[in-house]
């Protein structure tokens, strides 16, 4: 249906362009460079035949496919977004393209000896026979989520192309800093007008999610005293080691690297300080909103048992939430869900329908009154230099968007 060898090529020309975003600018987009893609996008969509197309001022692309039916349905979105990830460069992506692959190990780079290992990331075997994308091992490749941008702009051309296919109205968006957390900030879901939509940003072929983690940030600034060394008796409090304390009283089981499925954690993914002054960066996640509530009562009693024993007000903790689970907004329109369902089970895609281990634009979305699950777009290994896409699992992506789109149509005629 889709196009192998365009599908690469629109894939390629995406993730040839750097759009790493920024966490520690505050400006929308977080950096000048998500722009050049999104200029490309804007004349893409219009080249290819969509209706009101807009660039607004803050990053976000909307475009229409209007409907060519003569009843109403409602309309539907996709989502994609344009930034890559800030945990690896995105700068001067060299993708390699690994025709009929055998289901061993692929060197990304010979002069580095870097391996993409078949063993270690044991998914790529079921990917044998196929075509895969890689990266030359020295950057990541952008599949998170310029895969998704791939699957959904295909999708609209092939349906402007076949006018035979019945469709609603359908809206899509491609949004900026999803990978700093602030794709759904300014999302205008009014403007946007879909009765619910989908993010195309999720991982291996089949994956259909509609479960998030609850999720907050902890600040953990831990103040102390510096006087000479050789006269430190009495006087000297060492920042460092009351910070020690407070990592210990945390609960050393739960952590990303011993925690899978519905189980969340406790992740200190920063530490900075001197005896004067520490300070600790956590995330915390659960599935279970009264376990969320829990944990961040947990990071709050262990600063108050410490400083309750050392009789002062060393340890200070600012916990901020930055989103919810979606399952709350979703499971009332489950039926939504189900279309997605229906239509992989249609084209031969086995769903695996599984909570997503952190969040997406749809968590936001959700909880901004637009009903938003996620779709798989394709990729795996994210955020790394190991990160990879088969081209076909990104045709199939593009089909569900397609049979989503005939499906709706069929259910409210």
């Amino acid at each position: 249906m889709i196009d192998k060898k365009h599908i690469t090529n629109r894939f390629l020309s995406y993730v040839t362009m750097d759009t790493e975003s920024d966490p520690n600018n505050p400006a929308f987009p977080s950096t000048e460079k998500q722009w050049n893609l999104a200029r490309v996008l804007e004349k893409e969509l219009k080249a290819i035949g969509l209706e009101e197309v807009e660039l607004d001022e803050n990053c976000y692309i909307m475009a229409t496919l209007p409907s060519n039916l003569d009843f109403e349905v409602p309309t539907i979105g996709f989502i994609s977004h344009i930034d890559t990830s800030p945990d690896f460069t995105g700068a001067n992506v060299k993708p390699q393209i690994i025709e009929n692959y055998d289901g061993n190990d692929i060197v990304l780079n010979k002069e580095q000896n870097i391996v993409l290992s078949s063993s270690y990331f044991d998914d790529l075997k079921q990917y044998k026979g196929q075509t895969i994308i890689t990266t030359d091992g020295t950057t990541l490749l952008g599949a998170d989520d310029k895969a998704g941008v791939t699957e959904i702009v295909s999708a609209m051309e092939y349906l402007v192309k076949h006018p035979e296919i019945k469709h609603g109205k359908i809206r899509i968006c491609f949004t900026p800093d999803e990978e700093v957390g602030k794709g759904a900030h300014l999302f205008d879901v009014e403007k946007f007008g879909a009765d619910w939509a989908y993010t195309m940003d999720g991982s291996q072929i089949g994956e259909l999610e509609y479960e998030n983690f609850n999720a907050a940030s902890a600040k953990v600034t831990v103040k102390g005293k510096i006087v000479h060394p050789g006269y430190a008796k009495g006087k000297m409090i060492n920042s460092l080691l009351i910070a020690n304390e407070y990592i210990a009283a945390v609960p050393s089981e739960e952590v990303p690297e011993k925690t899978e499925g519905y189980e969340g954690f406790f992740h200190l993914h920063d530490a900075k300080g001197d005896v004067e002054e520490t300070v600790l960066e956590y995330i915390i996640r659960d599935h279970d909103f009264d376990i969320f509530e829990k944990r961040k009562y947990l990071m709050q009693k262990i600063a108050f048992d410490i400083n309750k024993k050392l009789g002062d007000d060393f340890i200070q903790v600012a916990i901020k939430n930055q989103y919810f689970n979606m399952k709350e907004k979703v499971t009332p329109v489950m039926h939504i869900v189900d279309i997605v369902e229906e239509v992989m089970n249609e084209i031969g895609i086995t769903p695996l329908i599984k909570p997503i281990r952190g969040g997406t634009d749809g968590s936001q979305l959700s909880y901004k009154g637009l009903p938003c699950p996620n779709i798989f777009a394709g990729g795996h290994n994210f955020h790394g230099r190991f990160e990879y896409v088969p081209v076909e699992s990104m045709i199939k992506a593009s089909e569900v968007i397609v049979g989503i789109a005939k499906k709706v149509a069929i259910k409210y005629q």
